[in-house]
């Protein structure tokens, strides 16, 4: 049997990552705004916008458990990429509630298990070492890019219905990288944890810390469900919407390159409420501002604490609190407390207020989640100058 190149199978993960974050720079943006344009009501449109995050509170967990118990991680992402574009297919020919609902609910439950596993396996190839995978894992962001400002044009010049034949293209080459991805090389290192599981959760800084990212996830969901509707009933196209969300996801990279210097200067715990205020700030802007470009661009350069700084803040408490046997049921809980029920809920609740409060209502209330977090963090975590490991 021929040998793997080691450099080929990074170039690899490479390409998922661009293809994975080019899928999330299509379906961030634009996914509400084809469910709009379907003359759908918001309550059904938050429900469809919350359901790829509510698959990840529990679904990365039943495959991870499965790809540790079983050994099988190509088969499994094999798996993923062909069931996730065999349910995100059905877009092309169902436009109703109820097919679209069962169709992405199919889909995302296997997508989802692609990038904790994807995570899992770069790591591993690359042994750790943390520069590596930071210059893979750009490749994401670039990704995400490129989907999100030519979908921006193509949409604007073709009209939304072009959506699906979007999607479907990108989940197309994303299953044709999830069938060369590598097997994981196998560890023999033997782990021994310090603490009980139990343990750990009993902890009050770990209590405050996930309470904390509930929090700002709770409070991003109306961003990442409702802001480009947002925009449009301001009058703003397609392509400057699609610009936005770039401008938010180049803050996030220049953010993550400058982390070592940040955690140099400051605690975790001040970075972690700096990261609220300016939650609470960026949501104001957007509820009250959305008439003036440049305010929205200062509100998405935001967008590198609220989520870039706020995310390596919580990998390294994980790092800290979550060692060893327990690194991966601490990643699952942080997703799930997070992404998975912080962002579906704030989704949700955002479709059913916005009909009668508006998008300066609901991104009020984002803005007032962001302070109780901020409070919440700074009360509740000890202020201990703890470095934080990026990775």
């Amino acid at each position: 049997m021929k040998a793997e190149s080691p450099v080929g199978g990074v170039a690899v993960i490479g390409g998922f990552y661009f293809c994975y974050f080019a899928f999330n720079g299509l379906f961030s943006p634009y996914w509400g705004l084809y469910l709009a344009a379907l003359a759908l009501p918001a309550w059904q449109i938050g429900i469809l916008t919350s359901l790829t995050q509510v698959n990840r509170i529990y679904a990365p967990a039943i495959w991870g458990w499965l790809a540790d118990r079983s050994g099988r991680r190509r088969a499994i992402l094999r798996l993923a990429g062909a069931a996730g574009l065999a349910g995100f297919l059905s877009l092309l020919v169902v436009d109703t509630f109820w097919p679209m609902f069962l169709a992405v609910l199919f889909a995302s439950f296997f997508w989802s298990a692609a990038l904790p596993l994807v995570e899992s396996l770069a790591i591993a190839k690359l042994s750790g070492d943390s520069g590596r995978y930071a210059r893979l894992r750009v490749w994401g962001s670039i990704g995400f890019i490129v989907a999100s400002l030519g979908a921006g044009y193509w949409i604007e010049a073709s009209g939304v219905g072009v959506f699906p034949l979007a999607v479907v293209g990108t989940m197309a080459a994303l299953a044709v990288y999830c069938w060369r991805l590598p097997e994981a090389p196998v560890s023999t290192a033997a782990v021994v944890a310090s603490a009980g599981f139990g343990d750990i959760l009993r902890r009050r800084e770990v209590q405050v810390f996930l309470a904390g990212c509930f929090l700002m996830s709770l409070a991003h969901g109306p961003y990442y469900s409702f802001y480009s509707i947002h925009l449009a009933e301001h009058g703003l196209g397609q392509s400057s919407i699609g610009w936005l969300w770039t401008i938010g996801v180049l803050a996030e990279v220049a953010l993550f390159l400058a982390m070592p210097q940040l955690n140099a200067r400051f605690s975790p715990k001040a970075l972690f409420v700096a990261d609220f205020a300016i939650a609470l700030g960026r949501f104001l802007i957007i509820a009250y501002g959305a008439a003036s470009l440049p305010l929205l661009v200062v509100a998405q350069l935001g967008h590198a604490f609220t989520f870039a700084c706020h995310h390596a803040v919580a990998m390294g408490y994980l790092h800290r609190h979550f060692a060893g046997a327990h690194s991966a049921k601490g990643q699952a809980l942080y997703i799930a407390a997070s992404f998975g029920i912080g962002g579906s809920l704030g989704g949700v609740i955002a479709g059913f207020l916005w009909a009668d409060l508006s998008g300066v209502g609901v991104f009020s209330l984002a803005a007032l989640v962001a302070a109780l977090g901020g409070v919440l963090c700074w009360f509740g975590l000890p202020g201990a100058r703890d470095q934080i490991a990026v990775r």
